[in-house]
């Protein structure tokens, strides 16, 4: 009987509330919050030395998937799966998509599922592995096993989870029931009274035995994303899950569509530095602090500051006499509030999508599959970009029909098409490209390429762009 663990990894979450750092467009699991790794790298990195580890399959954003596979290969993760939700639709249809695809590559092993979210902090590996292990023996009992952090305060930010037994290390219990986010009395009492561990979201089971589970209390789910994995397209590293069938499914929490239903759900305590970094708040308590209880990030300057979050991206941030305040800067958004009011970020959020602001959703550096692009500069009629193309990069052979481009390259060589011409540009050299003429942009080199791109014309919208030939499969 082969045994493989298959990290299934939910990295489809857009971490709204460590605004301005984590966007929509670029969430917190894929930015270094703690270490030199963004968390989806830590995720996988942590599992390394399981044995009969499989390959990961991480379930995402069709919008973040160039992230994901770069990020992938930057630790050398050589054969994921990308399965790309067409949309957000919660955490069941998620794992069943993963399930389903597991087992139809191998339908012959009795392959374990450890489900992971992609933005949690586990700071001691060894307990964690061990834990892992257990699970695996218990599940091949016919269990759905979650894992339940032993709580160190009482919380208001997470889910609950009541056992039959009090929880005691390396030992097993059935799950009593499930509570939502309670409110601070509520919650004290679950600690006063014992017995309650915190939901971390994080499973093990087996592939085949999850299916006959979920199949028997939300058979809905199982059908329609059955269909949608039938209709898929494998598009370049990714399987792009078909969105009719798959927006057809309930969007549904895996907690409610069947662990609150199911009689063979077990509980394994784990005790190992677990964090999920919701909030800004979870990120100062778990961060390394000065002597006045002060966590700084980046080029800053402090006189007289205490207990406070201060962090700078993009240029010199200097406090002086604050307390108990977080400050984020980032290049065009900077976040200065009390710790007892960040609750409200969600208020903020819901006023900036309202005005339809970029900031909500985009940095001024925006990554692409060639490398990224940041808005140093714009005005009525004119925008400045620095452009950073990676080696054997190549932008899209596109037009725009409301802005001519200027190129300066100011690093590395450029391979420029312009209509039918070809174009070998060197550092200082430049070329002009009008309005309606078709162009891409190429770097052939071992070194990064880049470029100042000054665009001109009555419209700069990123919309504006026709695409011939992308190869990276773009519409």
């Amino acid at each position: 009987m082969i045994n493989k663990i298959i990290p299934v990894i939910l990295s489809g979450g857009s971490g709204t509330r460590l605004w301005p750092l984590s966007r929509s467009q670029h969430p917190k699991q894929y930015i270094k919050l703690t270490t030199e790794n963004t968390m989806l790298q830590d995720t996988i990195l942590r599992l390394k030395a399981l044995d009969n580890l499989g390959d990961p399959i991480i379930v995402c954003s069709q919008q973040h998937r160039f992230l994901v596979a770069e990020q992938l290969n930057q630790i050398n993760v050589i054969n994921p799966i990308i399965l790309l939700e067409p949309n957000g639709r919660n955490t069941a249809p998620a794992i069943t998509a993963a399930a389903i695809h597991a087992q139809n590559i191998n339908k012959n092993d009795h392959n374990m599922l450890l489900i992971l979210p992609a933005d949690h902090i586990i700071k001691d590996v060894d307990v964690f592995h061990k834990v892992i292990n257990l699970a695996v023996m218990r599940a091949r009992q016919d269990k759905l096993i979650t894992f339940g952090i032993v709580p160190t305060n009482p919380n208001i930010n997470y889910g609950y989870i009541k056992s039959e037994t009090d929880p005691m290390d390396g030992k097993f219990s059935k799950v009593e029931e499930f509570r939502e986010k309670p409110d601070k009395n509520t919650a004290e009492s679950f600690i006063k009274k014992g017995g309650y561990l915190w939901n971390s979201g994080i499973f093990m089971f087996e592939a085949k035995f999850f299916l006959k589970e979920i199949s028997q209390h939300a058979s809905e789910i199982v059908k329609n994303i059955r269909l949608s994995l039938e209709n898929s397209k494998v598009d370049l590293d990714f399987v792009r899950l078909e969105e009719k069938s798959f927006n057809a499914s309930p969007s549904q929490s895996i907690d409610y569509a069947l662990m609150e239903k199911s009689h063979n759900v077990e509980v394994i305590p784990l005790n190992a530095g677990w964090n999920d970094l919701g909030s800004w708040q979870s990120l100062y308590d778990d961060s390394t602090k000065d002597d006045n209880g002060n966590v700084l990030n980046g080029d800053v300057v402090i006189e007289d500051t205490s207990n406070s979050y201060v962090y700078a991206q993009n240029h010199l941030l200097v406090t002086i006499g604050i307390k108990d305040i977080v400050v984020v800067d980032t290049p065009n958004a900077t976040l200065i509030a009390t710790k007892e009011k960040l609750h409200k970020i969600n208020k903020i959020m819901e006023q900036l999508n309202k005005d339809n602001r970029i900031e909500r959703s985009f940095h001024r550096k925006v990554f692409r599959p060639w490398g990224w692009y940041d808005s140093i500069e714009s005005g009525e009629h004119f925008q400045v970009k620095k452009l950073h193309v990676k080696s054997g990069a190549k932008l899209s052979l596109q037009l725009h029909y409301k802005r001519a481009e200027h190129w300066v390259i100011v690093k590395g060589t450029a391979t420029v098409t312009k209509d039918d011409k070809k174009l070998t540009l060197s550092k200082g050299e430049s070329t002009y490209i009008a309005a309606n003429t078709k162009h891409s942009l190429e770097n052939l080199q071992n070194e990064p390429l880049e470029v100042i791109e000054i665009q001109s014309g009555v419209y700069l919208g990123e919309d504006d762009i026709v695409r011939f030939e992308d190869i990276y499969g773009r519409l």
